[in-house]
């Protein structure tokens, strides 16, 4: 699909997806029990109030869940100098070289990370920062700098340790800024799904955090389908678009794993509704549709960059082709590479995108400003604001730890 110059979302206005989210309404605490989260229903302009424990009664026959089993690392690392000064450095994701964010955590005795760092003023060229702890010492040094991010050369004395088993050590759950509170023991398990299961994100799915091990069960119990999928979430999914309009927006690209199993139930979902739990999984399985065209007509796929670019879905010169006819293209060209792919995807979904494979989307309430609510926005067209002024006017919760909304298309 080529969209035409005038309705083009580069041309979208970011001032038109604002609304104001008091402080209040911010969640910073997770509920007691994940499922009591509120649910809220939007169908075509009509709303309900639900719960997530509702959802086996909720979702229709024949409904495909689509969950990010992407787990999230303790990534916030803070360094106490000789002087008593902090430094806190974050790892956003590793070099390049290394292939892939589970490569890296997988390296032993030393790795090299881009990371933001704060109170990098107190950091002197070639300082060595140190932690210690249960006998084992990690050592951070900028290896350069370019813009606000850092390339850090970490190094530990435990050779045999994963980078992965360093960080669990030493590192913090990286609770979004929004939250503006220190992380608690709790955190640990509560920023984390329950089907966590490949470590690599550095935010949680979050839309994923109300779905308890009993609730699985239910839905499975009911006839629901559930395909997983990987999207390793990055700080990018904070970033506020400060461009007046979304051409002048860097979308973040994310790195997500292709598997032909993923690939199968997504064409077996289409005979009914396939529900993408989370805007990651969304961006995911939308992408895969996107790379399927490109395989089906011999097109090259840029597996080592981004798979699937900014604005491929509106420029892209290439035919649009039937869903089952792009997926099985990419499951042909799965089954002979005979292991899962890792790439990323850059793809922007915002008001104007063709949605090709999600019936339905289950997410949180998100910042005003951020291409998360472009999404929404997409997904539900103008309905965006009705979805957003019921919440604020309901006692809905916002954000990570906020309520959610089943959405229909």
């Amino acid at each position: 699909m080529e969209a035409s110059e005038n309705n083009h979302p580069r041309h979208l206005a970011i001032e038109a997806f604002e609304y104001s989210l008091p402080d209040h309404r911010i969640a910073r605490h997770p509920l007691p029990q994940r499922d009591a989260a509120k649910l809220l229903c939007w169908n075509q302009g009509e709303i309900a109030d639900a719960h997530f424990m509702d959802l086996p009664r909720l979702l229709p026959e024949r409904t495909t869940l689509v969950l990010n089993q992407s787990r999230v690392i303790p990534a916030r690392l803070h360094f106490t100098k000789a002087t008593g000064g902090i430094i806190e450095v974050f790892c956003l994701e590793p070099d390049a070289r290394y292939g892939g964010v589970e490569a890296a955590l997988a390296q032993h005795g030393s790795v090299d990370w881009n990371c933001m760092v704060g109170g990098a003023s107190k950091w002197k060229t070639g300082q060595v920062l140190t932690l210690e702890t249960a006998g084992v010492t990690l050592r951070a040094v900028a290896l350069t700098r370019q813009g606000g991010e850092f390339l850090i050369r970490f190094q530990w004395s435990e050779v045999n340790w994963s980078f992965a088993a360093v960080l669990e050590l030493f590192g913090a759950i990286p609770l979004p800024p929004y939250m503006n509170r220190a992380p608690q023991g709790d955190d640990r398990e509560r920023y984390q799904t329950v089907f966590a299961h490949v470590s690599g994100s550095v935010a949680a799915p979050t839309a994923s955090l109300h779905f308890s091990d009993m609730l699985l069960q239910q839905l499975t119990d009911t006839g629901v389908r559930l395909a997983p999928t990987l999207l390793h979430v990055g700080a990018g999914t904070f970033q506020p678009v400060k461009a007046a309009t979304m051409e002048a927006h860097p979308m973040h690209s994310e790195w997500i794993e292709i598997d032909a199993a993923l690939v199968e139930a997504l064409l077996r979902g289409l005979s009914g509704n396939i529900v993408a739990v989370g805007t990651t999984a969304l961006r995911t399985i939308e992408s895969l549709y996107w790379i399927g065209c490109k395989l089906a007509q011999h097109l090259p796929v840029d597996w080592s960059g981004n798979a699937i670019t900014q604005w491929e879905p509106y420029d892209s010169l290439y035919v649009e082709l039937p869903v089952a006819e792009a997926l099985n293209a990419l499951l042909g060209y799965l089954r002979k590479t005979t292991a899962p792919i890792r790439t990323r995807t850059q793809i922007l979904i915002a008001p104007g995108y063709p949605f090709k494979i999600a019936r339905g989307l289950i997410t949180n309430f998100h910042q005003p400003r951020s291409t998360l609510l472009l999404l929404v926005a997409a997904f539900a067209g103008p309905g965006w604001r009705q979805i957003y002024d019921h919440a604020l006017s309901h006692d809905y919760r916002f954000l990570s730890y906020g309520d959610g909304s089943l959405l229909w298309r």
